[in-house]
């Protein structure tokens, strides 16, 4: 009996222990629960002191005064819009004055291809005036190599036979100077007749041949450097 009075004070004594300890449990958490809402209080005040002031506007002239832009901001407005303007201007310039560049030197280009082709012509055909004169003296030297007697040129006749050799050594010099300097002779017989070369002075019948074929070189003709200086004068058959 007295056992079991002995158990029973020590099961109210463990009961009140548990009731003292759950107690001082839940006044410790109540606690820290009240020292986290200060610290976030602190927190969110001083966040709002950094914060910079709010400014209310309680009439209507207030809120007309901060939005009508100020004298240095027209003025800055007015010279932006000034400076686009030049800009525009002098983009539109940049563009005129870049064609106006590039023809001056297409033209430029093309004044030198020009010069350069004359430059050219007057050192190949700088010589045709002179040439042309030169023609006669050839013909005349070969009409009278041609005149002379064939049977005639012997050493029974010496003076006539040295005349015929002096001659004919002349023309053959004069034509070696002419295909020297670019001078050739047009001589087409039995050829195409080509009216950039030929000249046609008379048409005739010939059987076998065909039409518009030369047949008669009645004067020979002369180019320099592919250019006809003197046609040459031709009798061509019928068509």
């Amino acid at each position: 009996m007295h056992r079991s009075k002995t158990a029973l004070n020590l099961l109210q004594r463990l009961d009140r222990l548990r009731t003292a300890s759950s107690g001082s449990l839940i006044t410790r958490q109540m606690q820290m629960v009240s020292t986290a809402q200060a610290a976030h209080s602190r927190l969110l005040w001083s966040g709002c002191s950094h914060q910079a002031p709010v400014r209310h506007f309680s009439t209507e002239k207030d809120t007309a005064r901060v939005e009508e832009p100020t004298e240095n901001e027209k003025k800055l407005t007015v010279e932006v819009e000034e400076l686009r303007k030049e800009a525009a201007e002098l983009t539109e310039k940049v563009k005129s004055l870049d064609d106006k560049y590039k023809r001056a030197l297409a033209e430029s280009e093309n004044i030198r291809r020009r010069l350069t082709k004359q430059i050219d012509d007057a050192k190949l055909f700088g010589i045709q005036g002179f040439c042309k004169d030169l023609l006669e003296v050839a013909d005349i030297l070969g009409h009278a190599t041609e005149a002379v007697p064939k049977d005639e040129i012997s050493d029974k006749n010496p003076h006539l036979k040295n005349l015929f050799e002096g001659l004919s050594m002349t023309r053959q010099q004069l034509n070696s100077v002419f295909k020297r300097h670019g001078l050739e002779t047009v001589n087409p017989m039995n050829e195409k007749f080509n009216p950039n070369l030929h000249e046609a002075l008379f048409q005739q019948e010939v059987a076998n041949v065909e039409p518009n074929t030369v047949v008669v070189v009645s004067k020979i003709g002369y180019k320099l450097h592919d250019r006809c200086i003197r046609p040459a004068l031709v009798g061509v058959t019928k068509g």
